[in-house]
Order: structure tokens, then C-alpha cells, then sequence
């Protein structure tokens, strides 16, 4: 986005009938779709003021306008900046690099740990176990296009996964446990809840500390058996949560289309 205004295409119509604050509103949104450049600052309020010669408060409103549609967003004492599109968080067992390449994005994963602990009386009680049970915990920084999304901690009773450490960290979870163990993710459940970035997470996602995130808990079960708990903190401010819903008993909607989280 240039902070040439005058690169931005469009009049204003004063003979018309359509208020001048969403004659703007729209010049600025069909720019802002055209340029396609998420991040990119918008020109200051007194610029584009200058450019369409307009007041302030008239440029102001139609901002505003986009800001309410998340179209834009205000970054206190930098500017103002087009939007980064919100990922649909959509509750289902599938690969998160399968879904960041449907998107038209490039998926990748930091190893933070792979390795043997002993069950905590949370992680025992979590996970159904005896306190002290060996487990693998496999921790990653989620990316997509070099950008932190979430950072996703699995744990894995590890007489389950004989031998699972002794190779490299691997890349799709899932599919080895599919592949190398017979263990198909059956049926899940998750509890999702707002918390806020601690230092270590924030730092992480390149965040600032006590943003908030999406904290998603995952129990996952192998027939009648849970065979993974992982926790997931998530961007909030890069994942909006899609729930669909139904009446029981009712026709069954659309299927889903996105998936969600990187297993």
C-alpha cells in the first residue's frame, strides 16, 4: 500500500446520491482487495484527506467503517494497516500442513522437544494413565509462510509408539502414527477457552506478552482407547473459530471444507 495516495484510483462523486464516507469507504476497499497486501500501512488519514479533499472526520469515518469489518486495523502510535485475513479454526482430525497447502500457503514446523518424560498427575489423569507411565512429548512452533500460528505439545502413552524416538522428529504425527502403528485418530474431544500469551509462548508466536490466544485441549481416542492429548495455544488474532451446527435428528448441512491444527 503506497503512502502515495494519489496512487489510489477513484473520485469522489459530490452530485451524487451516496454519502461521501461510503463513497470512500468503497474507493479504499476496492484498493485494498486489488493490491491484495495484507499488512501493508494505509496512507494517514491527513493524506488521503489531502487526496480526495476531504475533511479528516469524513476520511476517519469511512476507516472506521473498514476497521468494524476487519478490513482494516489501527496499530496504536504506527498507523493504520490492512488487515491480516483471520484462518477458519474448524474442529476436525486432519493434518495441518494438508490445510495450509490447500490454502495456497506454505507449512512448516520448529521441533521445540521430542522426547521421554514421566506421566504428571495431570498428564496421568489426562491421558487415563498410572502416574510416572512414560510418555513421548513432541512440542512444535506451527508456521505458515514463515509465520508463527501456534505452538502445538503432544503426549503419546510411548508403549503405544515402541521406537518413535529412535528416528528423526516427525512431520505429519498422524500419518506416522497411521502408518507405522495402526493407531487411526478416531474420534476426538476439545476444550477450547481464550487465555492469555505468557512470556515464553509469546515470545514464540512473536507476539506481545498477554495476547490473548486460543487454548484448545485435545483428548483423542483409538476405538474406546485415548492414545494422544495435546495441548494448542493459537493466535487469536490470526484464527476465528467456525462451529457448524445442528438440530438433532435434523438433515444433515454442507460438509465442512477447512480443517484445522497441525497434527
Amino acid at each position: 500500500m503506497p503512502s502515495d495516495a494519489h496512487q489510489i484510483p477513484g473520485e469522489i462523486d459530490r452530485s451524487g446520491g451516496t454519502a461521501i464516507h461510503v463513497q470512500l469507504r468503497e474507493i479504499l476497499r476496492r484498493y485494498i482487495t486489488a493490491s491484495n497486501m495484507p499488512g501493508a500501512a494505509l496512507p494517514s488519514e491527513r493524506i488521503l484527506a489531502e487526496r480526495f479533499g476531504l475533511a479528516r472526520m469524513t476520511v476517519r469515518q469511512a476507516i472506521d467503517a473498514l476497521v468494524g469489518e476487519e478490513i482494516l486495523e489501527r496499530v496504536v502510535g504506527l498507523g493504520t494497516f490492512v488487515r491480516k485475513p483471520k484462518l477458519d479454526l474448524q474442529v476436525k482430525l486432519t493434518s495441518y500442513s494438508e490445510e495450509m497447502q490447500r490454502r495456497g500457503m506454505v507449512p512448516a514446523a520448529k521441533v521445540l522437544s521430542f522426547e521421554q518424560i514421566a506421566a504428571s498427575a495431570f498428564l496421568a489423569r489426562e491421558l487415563q494413565l498410572e502416574e510416572g507411565t512414560p510418555l513421548v512429548r513432541f512440542r512444535r512452533l506451527l508456521l505458515a509462510d514463515g509465520e508463527p500460528m501456534s505452538v502445538d505439545e503432544n503426549f503419546i502413552p510411548a508403549h503405544r509408539v515402541p521406537g518413535l524416538l529412535d528416528g528423526e522428529p516427525p512431520t505429519s504425527l498422524y500419518n506416522v502414527l497411521r502408518d507405522n502403528y495402526g493407531l487411526v485418530m478416531e474420534w476426538g474431544e476439545d476444550m477450547i477457552e481464550a487465555t492469555a500469551a505468557s512470556p515464553s509462548t509469546a515470545r514464540l508466536l512473536n507476539v506481545e506478552v498477554g495476547m490473548p490466544l486460543l487454548k484448545i485441549q485435545r483428548h483423542a481416542f483409538v476405538s474406546r482407547t485415548m492414545a494422544d492429548y495435546s495441548v494448542s495455544y493459537y493466535r487469536a488474532d490470526r484464527y476465528k473459530l467456525w462451529v457448524p451446527l445442528q438440530r438433532p435428528g435434523g438433515r444433515p448441512g454442507r460438509q465442512p471444507g477447512a480443517t484445522y491444527r497441525g497434527v
